[in-house]
């Protein structure tokens, strides 16, 4: 499984995902995917699952299908994405 975290770097809330992604590796030992929606790789991930609003949370299994995402300005609890990301 992959955790990717898709955001705007330089925004309002990109100091926020980055805190997050620090925070989530320090508990669980699993390090989120950071990856920017202002580049390629970032935009094109946005279009293929469908991801409107950021940031955006996307639980990806090894295949690349999408088990779990959130959408939005609110962030999920770490404790439910780590339960997708290792359950």
């Amino acid at each position: 499984m992959r955790l990717c975290l898709l955001y705007h770097p330089v925004s309002e809330h990109g100091r926020q995902v980055e805190s997050y992604a620090r925070e989530f590796t320090a508990r669980y030992s699993a390090t989120p995917e950071l990856v920017s929606v202002e580049t390629r790789e970032g935009a094109d991930m946005a279009r293929v699952y469908d991801v409107v609003q950021y940031p955006a949370v996307l639980v990806l299994a090894d295949d690349g299908t999408l088990s779990k995402y959130w959408q939005g300005d609110m962030l999920p609890l770490m404790d439910e994405v780590a339960g997708y990301l290792h359950g």
